[in-house]
């Protein structure tokens, strides 16, 4: 990877439905160039997928929370990992070092359902041990595409 494929990466972070003729205009190279770079990076999955940014709260999921988890065994990881990755309230789930073994963000409609997530659903996994929610009142950076 070079100068120029960070400036194609550059461009489609800020517009993933960029053409190629756009980026070729903003690197100063022909258009099939850029189309072999882009494909390179895919194949190298440096690009590994193109998404969009949807406004939560305007699709009805209005709380944002992050959950601390603690799993009490190490035999009871795999299967922890396993279930939490099912649910689509969990849009990311992190392995921590530190005070607690795994960190959740959890996107969810109102806390009515984040109650049902947590007492149903993240409480019976096998190993949890205990868990600490935190509720997001505001979000004043969020960046996806780095």
């Amino acid at each position: 990877m070079d100068i120029i494929d960070g400036k194609i990466l550059e461009a489609l972070k800020q517009n993933g439905r960029s053409t190629a003729s756009d980026i070729s205009k903003q690197v100063n190279l022909s258009v099939p160039a850029v189309s072999e770079r882009i494909r390179k990076l895919e194949e190298a999955n440096i690009i590994e997928q193109y998404t969009i940014k949807i406004n939560r709260e305007k699709m009805g999921f209005k709380l944002l929370a992050v959950i601390f988890v603690n799993i009490d065994h190490a035999t009871n990881i795999q299967h922890f990992r396993e279930e939490i990755i099912q649910f689509p309230e969990v849009i990311e789930c992190h392995h921590m070092a530190g005070e607690y073994d795994y960190m959740l963000k959890v996107l969810i409609e109102d806390t009515s359902k984040l109650e049902f997530f947590l007492n149903e659903q993240l409480k019976t996994i096998l190993g949890v041990q205990k868990s600490n929610t935190l509720i997001v009142l505001s979000t004043l950076k969020e960046i996806m595409n780095r």
